[in-house]
């Protein structure tokens, strides 16, 4: 009996490097590197849609949102990640001709069916070890409701539900709102 070969790990700057080039986008997890899946529109919608609003709500201010083309750079003790969230904003960004971010303070993820287990899992628990963390938004595809996860000043993170097209995310972290009826403008659910 032969043995599995192993895939090889590839350095951060050959997955720079590659990214670069690359026509999908890969997230990796040190040394190994993932494809990722298209989202659905319904997915973009609401991903384009937190970008508008936030957008819209910071221009003039020092921090502003990042869409989905963005990594960011996630530093472990032993290894580096990198995640393609749906949306960040930063408010102390990286120089203009990094690929990446270092300092998000709100992070988006839109979930579906395909992305849940990794965005509630694995991502969640990388993205709650980022130093300028202070607000994770996980928002549903299939109605209108959010989960945010809230640094709090003493330590760790508060748990939030939001849910309706009434409901209202505070962020004063950015000087912002995210109204869920912008949130899930012209999305329609079955």
């Amino acid at each position: 009996m032969t043995a599995l070969k192993q895939p090889s790990s590839i350095t951060i700057a050959e997955y720079l490097a590659g990214e670069e080039l690359s026509d999908v986008k890969h997230e990796y997890l040190g040394g190994a590197v993932h494809a990722m899946a298209g989202a659905s529109n319904q997915h973009n919608a609401i991903a384009v849609n937190a970008l508008l609003v936030l957008g819209t709500r910071l221009r003039g201010k020092s921090c502003r949102p990042f869409n989905s083309d963005t990594k960011v750079r996630i530093e472990y003790p032993d290894h580096t990640r990198f995640y393609y969230p749906d949306a960040l904003v930063v408010c102390h960004p990286n120089p203009p001709t990094d690929h990446f971010q270092d300092h998000p303070v709100v992070v988006i993820e839109v979930l579906s069916d395909s992305t849940r287990r990794a965005d509630l899992g694995e991502k969640r628990d990388a993205y709650l070890t980022i130093p300028t963390l202070k607000v994770l938004v996980f928002a549903e595809s299939e109605t209108p409701a959010v989960i945010v996860h809230r640094r709090r000043p003493e330590g760790g993170f508060a748990v939030e539900a939001h849910a309706g097209l009434d409901a209202v995310i505070p962020l004063p972290e950015i000087d912002a709102s995210l109204p869920l009826a912008e949130l899930y403008e012209q999305v329609v659910f079955s």
